[in-house]
């Protein structure tokens, strides 16, 4: 572990990766904001404890339809991701969680952790709203083209949208 413990680690990070962070509310907590494509940003919290390092990132809320299919995506994926996974909280709603021993926290380790994260929520973003939102996105894009509103930040799904 490098000197100063873990939450002079994790703030050494934040410090050197250029990124928006705070701290957070809580002690021992840092809030970083990790730019994506797909989602363009990941709000993540990172909580040093006496055990240990846990991050925790909000990647969207619970599925509106097609319960099953999302849930079974999320499962699935689970098995093959890099120490994180994803998790529900009582809503329902959708988190990438991680968690490393207080010897294991480096800046190497902590950068691996939220580039897995990063990766993990943009990589994911999409699908996961094709899966659980399609109804409420065609319904977005219809009232957007009727009004003549832009229809930009929905141009991933183009192509489930368009009449044929």
């Amino acid at each position: 572990m490098n000197a100063g413990g873990p939450e002079h680690v994790v703030r050494a990070w934040m410090e050197e990766s250029g990124l928006e962070w705070e701290p957070g509310a809580r002690p021992g907590e840092f809030v970083v904001q990790l730019p994506g494509e797909a989602k363009l940003r990941t709000t993540v919290s990172l909580m040093v404890g006496a055990q240990g390092l846990s991050v925790s990132a909000f990647v969207v809320r619970h599925p509106d339809e097609n319960h099953e299919a999302f849930y079974r995506w999320l499962l699935t994926r689970n098995s093959r991701l890099p120490g994180i996974a994803f998790a529900l909280d009582k809503l329902g709603d959708v988190y990438l969680v991680g968690r490393m021993p207080v010897e294991g926290v480096t800046t190497e380790t902590v950068d691996r952790m939220l580039g897995a994260l990063l990766s993990v929520a943009d990589s994911s973003f999409n699908e996961l709203l094709t899966l659980g939102f399609l109804e409420s996105i065609k319904r977005e894009w219809k009232w957007r083209l009727e009004r003549g509103e832009s229809t930009r930040n929905l141009e991933a799904f183009r192509s489930l949208l368009e009449e044929r």
